[in-house]
């Protein structure tokens, strides 16, 4: 590599930058000392670039990134003793804490600003405080803040410390520093070390707005370098990594090769630097650096536009100006989105209830609404508030339960098995003094109360099942409706649960009553009662003969139904009047069955109405009976407190983060920075 050697001497930061970036030149070291003796590492960018960097500080101080909203930012990552501290030093001419194992213990964002004032301002902030310090106590102000962080011991913390340096000719870069990657835990640290750290480390490599500021020794295989492996684990091709190599002096064999060749896919490329020794000033150290990269051996073959501290500076402002520009858009609109979502979350929510009247407004448009509620899911059958939820339907589910109560009754009756013989025993059991053809009203009702006794229970399981799921219905209504309203849900609930208990008593009873009625009394008027006698009473000849003169086992009664028959021959004195008990039976027995499926139909019907149109009432009434509970009611359950203190602070930390960055957006409309800064407002540059 060669090129044309400077033709005079120096001077100005943009100057320097431009042949130590854009020129391949052949340096003069003692030309080159006295020139870095006088050019500070601040980049021209920097007038550019500060309004932009100010505003997405400003954003990261609001902590805009709790709204899931990611900031740009450099990410500085490395093996422990990579020699990040060296880099970071250098970058910020101030020195860092320095020691044996990890220095870094949380994650520290370093605010880099060029001051005009050759006095330098230099303040930590954590915990929503802020502490001042100086050059000559910043390393010792950072290990006691970060002792308050994360404790005296080797322990680390997710929790940031923020450091900002306002000096004459740095640049303005932020940087967030993480802890160094280390494997072995040593005295006094956790066991999971590293467990811990990858997890800081990958939260903050992760998102697709950081760019990864990767520092590699050049004594290491970089492929076996713990930093390497993590960032390619969130950007496989690199496209946002940039690798700084460091003590380039102390491995200088092959590193020329090393950093042509990429084998670790480094897209944003390297820069190779030289570590400041000892208590070598800032300035001395870059002189020492010029010199190595211009007269070593290996070192002065690498590419002039990839060493040094001030090209990594200039690299690093020239990608943050881009990828800040390429974000920005994206930012702007999110923080719009978010901040609508707060904002309508938070007018959904109900306000708070400050008197007895308001009290009483909102509880009674909660009942009112829920019986309107009630109304369409259990009375009309309408589903348009719950399409999706098909438990809900009410009058469908209703349906459901009837029609399997009706089949579960007729079940219940086997007129098929040990046919006659239950009438046979009654009848003889029932027999008095009387004409011999006349059928004993005692034997019809023996033989219906046995039948009515053997189904006694499914009206009631029925009635209960019916019961319960209407409770969930109601109680489900009526929880939606007053969610907003804690205290108010809790009263609606118990009065509820204890409406529709009454409710479900009074049915029991109720169907109680009705069996009761079906033992003790046999009547219809129904015609097909009749009619059905009349036409299986006429195979009563053709049954007997089956049985007495074919001596059949099996007998089809109804031209379908065969039964089973026994040794009825032995009952010949009574075979006629059993067979017309079993056949009145046969056919009464349908109409108890209908009628008790038509009973329980019309009963839910009415209770339902009457329990949604009336018995809703009794909830209103119940909280003006509680003495004192209507009070209660207006304090507001924690949980939607918590809720609108988080849903204010999003809205007020989400406006504040929009006129931040309307404010930039005016100076770059206003053509403040368009002019002079071209690529940060193009949209979607690369970096």
């Amino acid at each position: 590599m060669s090129g044309g050697k400077p033709s005079s001497k120096r001077k100005g930061v943009e100057e320097y930058e431009d042949a130590s970036v854009n020129t391949e030149v052949e340096v003069d070291v003692e030309h080159e000392a006295i020139f870095h003796d006088h050019v500070p590492i601040v980049s021209y960018y920097n007038d550019r670039i500060t309004p932009h960097l100010d505003a997405v500080d400003r954003l990261r101080q609001l902590q805009v990134v709790n709204e899931g909203i990611q900031l740009p930012t450099i990410v500085v990552v490395g093996d422990q003793s990579s020699g990040k501290s060296s880099v970071l030093e250098s970058l910020a001419c101030i020195n860092l804490p320095r020691g044996d194992g990890i220095c870094t213990r949380v994650p520290l964002i370093m605010r880099l600003k060029h001051h005009p004032s050759l006095v330098p301002e230099i303040f930590l902030q954590f915990n929503d405080k802020t502490v001042h310090t100086d050059e000559a106590h910043v390393a010792d102000a950072i290990n006691l803040a970060t002792d308050e962080i994360a404790g005296n011991g080797k322990d680390i913390s997710n929790t940031e410390l923020t450091l900002v340096v306002k000096k004459n000719g740095v640049p303005d870069l932020t940087l967030v520093d993480l802890p160094g990657i280390t494997r072995v835990p040593v005295h006094g640290q956790p066991a999971n070390i590293y467990e811990q750290i990858a997890n800081i480390i990958m939260k903050y490599i992760s998102p697709d707005e950081s760019v990864i500021l990767n520092v590699l020794s050049a004594s290491v295989d970089f492929s076996t370098c713990e930093s390497i492996m993590m960032s390619q684990k969130v950007d496989k091709n690199g496209e946002r990594t940039l690798a700084v190599v460091t003590k380039v002096d102390k491995s200088p064999e092959g590193l020329p090769e090393k950093v042509t060749r990429n084998d670790v896919n480094i897209g944003l490329g390297y820069v190779c630097v030289r570590n400041r020794i000892g208590n070598e000033s800032y300035e001395d150290a870059r002189k020492e650096e010029a010199a190595l990269f211009a007269t070593h051996q290996l070192l002065s073959k690498i590419d002039k536009s990839t060493v040094g501290i001030q090209v990594l500076a200039q690299n690093l402002v020239r990608i943050q100006a881009n990828i800040i520009a390429k974000c920005l858009p994206d930012i702007v609109r999110k923080i719009d989105e978010k901040l609508k979502k707060s904002i309508s979350e938070l007018n959904e929510m109900p306000r708070r209830l400050l008197s007895v009247a308001e009290v009483m407004a909102v509880f009674t448009g909660i009942i009112g609404s829920s019986q309107e509620s009630l109304r369409k899911i259990l009375v009309r059958g309408e589903i348009d508030e719950y399409p999706r939820k098909k438990d809900i339907h009410g009058t469908a589910r209703l349906v459901e339960m009837l029609n399997q109560f009706s089949t579960d009754l007729h079940n219940c009756s086997d007129h098929t098995k040990d046919f006659m013989m239950k009438e046979i025993e009654v009848l003889e059991e029932t027999k008095g003094i009387q004409l011999p053809n006349i059928l004993p009203h005692t034997a019809i009702l023996t033989i219906l109360q046995q039948k009515v006794e053997e189904i006694s229970e499914l009206p009631i399981r029925f009635v209960e099942e019916v019961w319960t799921y209407i409770d969930g219905v109601v109680i489900s209504v009526l929880d939606r409706h007053s969610e907003n309203y804690h205290q108010l849900q809790l009263f609606i609930r118990r009065v509820a649960h204890k409406l529709v208990a009454k409710m479900k008593d009074r049915s029991i009873d109720w169907v109680t009553e009705i069996v009761q009625m079906e033992k003790e009394t046999d009547y219809t008027c129904n015609p097909e009662y009749m009619k059905e006698w009349n036409k299986l009473i006429a195979q009563q000849q053709a049954f007997i003969d089956n049985i007495t003169k074919f001596g059949y086992s099996k007998v089809t009664i109804d031209g379908s139904r065969e039964v089973v028959v026994g040794d009825l021959r032995g009952h010949m004195d009574v075979l006629l009047q059993a067979f017309d008990l079993k056949m009145r039976m046969i056919a009464y027995w349908k109409i108890v069955l209908m009628r008790l499926v038509d009973n329980m139909a019309l009963h839910l019907q009415l209770s339902i109405r009457n329990l949604v149109n009336k018995e809703m009432k009794k909830i209103v009434n119940a909280l003006l009976g509680t003495g004192g509970g209507v009070e209660r009611m207006l304090e507001e359950p924690p949980f939607v407190a918590s809720k609108r203190e988080r849903l204010n602070t999003s809205i007020k930390l989400l406006r504040e983060s929009k006129e931040v960055l309307a404010n930039i957006r005016d100076k770059i409309e206003c053509g403040d920075l368009r002019e002079s800064w071209p690529s940060v407002v193009a949209q979607g540059s690369n970096y």
